[in-house]
């Protein structure tokens, strides 16, 4: 699914890195381990990814397009790697450890998960810069930037359209992980779908809890949680749960009900093009956009430091247009947007 292959020691010929690198789940594709262009800035690019690495058809993937337009555009030189369901702390320090000993800088790492694992490296390697996705906190070290997104704008927006488009006035939501990321989802959702339908009935799973991460890497869960949801009467499911949230789509498929997708279009998806019939929209967080903009401010010099905020206001998040089936309601929803970016409404990033 990933078509992707182990790295190879010609790559990392003379780094110590090789080993650990190869342990904790390191991967050449199509999409890395290349020298830079001619001209370019020699800016090696590391990336590790969060549960379900590349091919996860959602925020892993997102991320990677970030990665290979540097790789086409700037020229830059990448390298990949992932994480594994049920690692330990350890493991992901020592992917990070094992990057920056190859000699990868900038660092990025994709996912909530690895904020201690980043806080603890960043410390150790004051002279490599470091860029979380999803995460931050008052205690990281100056060399870390946090790049962050509005989910709870754009999740209400998947709302507006849900209920709009449910004929039960019965929706779902499915969450890989109950977090406080994935609770901005809920949230936004939730929100949305009530300035619609003030009384409509939501249902709510969370497929696993921390430590337990792999909600975010079981279709087998997402799509007994949504078979669980449509059998209780809901007929719209939002999943905000990774690859998880594939084997949603394939049950409310199954059933002709209609799915939200989550972090890219997933209608658009070649490993999900049998199921875009019943993908009514996708919140799309542009993780592509604020990796590229990262890696481009590094190699300019410039980098983007601190905290980095991306909101429906700037792209950062939207909803997917494929397959026209929100064609109808796009004034409602254009509607909502304005009033979110001119600041009239404020979505909560929680439902307590």
């Amino acid at each position: 699914m990933r078509r992707s292959m182990k790295l190879a020691a010609v790559v990392l010929s003379g780094s110590l890195g090789i080993a650990s690198l190869a342990a904790c789940g390191a991967k050449s594709t199509d999409s890395n381990t290349t020298s830079p262009a001619a001209g370019a800035s020699g800016i090696k690019v590391g990336m590790a990814y969060d549960i379900g690495g590349r091919g996860d058809q959602s925020f892993n993937d997102s991320a990677a397009r970030g990665l290979d337009k540097a790789k086409a555009d700037l020229g830059v030189q990448v390298t990949e790697a992932e994480a594994k369901t049920g690692e330990a702390e350890a493991d992901k320090e020592t992917r990070l450890k094992s990057l920056v000993t190859s000699g990868y800088n900038p660092v990025i790492a994709v996912g909530f998960v690895y904020q201690a694992a980043v806080e603890k490296v960043a410390k150790e390697n004051p002279n490599v810069k470091f860029a979380i996705i999803d995460s931050g906190s008052s205690t990281q070290p100056s060399n870390v930037t946090s790049l962050t997104f509005s989910e709870q704008e754009g999740s209400y927006l998947a709302g507006v359209a849900a209920a709009s488009k449910s004929t039960a006035k019965h929706i779902g939501f499915i969450g890989g992980v109950q977090s406080e990321l994935i609770k901005k989802f809920e949230a936004g959702y939730v929100a949305g779908a009530k300035s619609v339908t003030p009384d409509i009935k939501i249902e709510t799973t969370y497929l696993t809890t921390p430590p337990d991460f792999s909600g975010f890497n079981d279709p087998g869960k997402g799509k007994d949680a949504a078979q669980g949801q449509l059998d209780k009467g809901a007929d719209v499911i939002y999943s905000a749960a990774g690859s998880s949230g594939n084997g949603a789509i394939e049950a409310v498929f199954n059933a002709k009900k209609w799915a939200i997708g989550v972090d890219s279009d997933q209608a658009a998806q070649p490993a999900l093009a049998k199921y875009k019939d019943r993908i009514l929209t996708s919140m799309v967080k542009n993780v592509d956009t604020a990796v590229f903009s990262y890696i481009d401010s590094v190699k300019k010099g410039t980098p983007i430091t601190g905290a980095k905020n991306f909101d429906l206001k700037e792209k950062g998040v939207s909803l997917a247009t494929t397959g026209g089936f929100i064609s109808d309601i796009q004034k409602k929803l254009d509607d909502a947007t304005t009033a979110i970016t001119s600041g009239a409404t404020k979505i909560p990033t929680t439902t307590s």
